[in-house]
């Protein structure tokens, strides 16, 4: 039976860096928020146990694809011996700071769990995930969330879901660049709960992101002309902030040339949940095996 499964992207609706740990880690606060735009995995479970990646990604070899990584581990944690065949619908650029790669990891983690009966709970999937990388556990969290720690410590959240215009320029970003420049801002001192969740939001990493790239300088330059914008993550995607869709598409059609943009919804539910729901009711109902 093939199945298909949204791997939604995210937003950092704020980003503060507070610390680094002896192991590299940065610690931080950020607010989570989902989008209704993202990647598509269609997976085929199979008998045996080997894992099928059918799209290759420029620049990630087999190996280092967290797809392949998360089917894997999951085999490993459960003792499975199932496999699958999957294919990925790239939308979200590499190294935008949209959380592509992780939400991949965790469609792989959190449908493969339902469709080779493994049972596990959306914690043990979390800690399965932050093996592969600090952003994941959020996909499996499945709800907006205020994090801490390196990303992995969730309090769920229900910031307002507004509209966005997400812009980026044809420049991927790599979170060590970033996060191992000198004169990143480390040492924003922590905040509250709720002190965190009171706008107006800011992101530690977009002044060094600025700097090392102009072109994503210039992006968010132009997105400030028009709503408040600011960037994500630590890639190079910004986004501006609308109340409603028809405002945000009317910026889109004007976009420079060189910019590449799409309009979304933030929503606090990932559609990766909703999606989990709809095939674990489809099974109990018994429409397909």
């Amino acid at each position: 039976m093939i199945t298909t499964w949204p791997a939604p992207g995210k937003l950092n609706l704020f980003l503060s860096i507070t610390g680094r740990r002896p192991d590299g880690y940065h610690t931080l606060q950020t607010l989570f928020q989902f989008l209704t735009y993202g990647d598509t995995l269609t997976i085929t479970p199979q008998a045996e146990d080997q894992i099928q990646l059918q799209t290759s990604l420029p620049g990630v070899p087999p190996e280092d694809n967290l797809i392949i990584k998360a089917a894997r581990l999951l085999q490993q944690a459960t003792d499975c011996r199932q496999g699958a065949v999957i294919t990925l619908h790239k939308q979200l650029p590499l190294g935008s700071g949209l959380g592509g790669g992780s939400s991949n990891a965790a469609t792989t983690l959190a449908a493969l769990n339902q469709l080779w009966g493994c049972g596990l709970s959306s914690a043990e999937l979390q800690q399965l995930g932050v093996i592969l990388g600090a952003d994941i556990p959020v996909f499996l969290y499945g709800q907006a969330a205020f994090a801490e720690g390196i990303g992995e410590q969730l309090q769920p959240a229900a910031p307002q879901e507004l509209w966005y215009l997400v812009a980026y320029p044809e420049q991927a970003i790599s979170t060590a660049q970033i996060f191992n420049h000198p004169h990143l801002q480390r040492a924003t001192p922590p905040r509250t709960l709720k002190q965190c969740l009171t706008p107006p939001y800011s992101n530690d990493c977009e002044a060094i992101v600025k700097k090392c790239f102009p072109e994503v300088e210039a992006v968010i330059n132009w997105l400030l002309h028009y709503a408040p914008a600011r960037l994500t993550g630590t890639g190079s995607a910004a986004f501006a902030e609308f109340s409603n869709q028809i405002a945000a598409q009317q910026l889109l059609n004007k976009r420079p040339s060189g910019v590449r943009a799409f309009v979304a919804r933030g929503v606090n539910r990932s559609p990766l949940q909703q999606a989990l729901a709809n095939h674990a009711k489809e099974r109990q109902g018994g429409s397909w095996r």
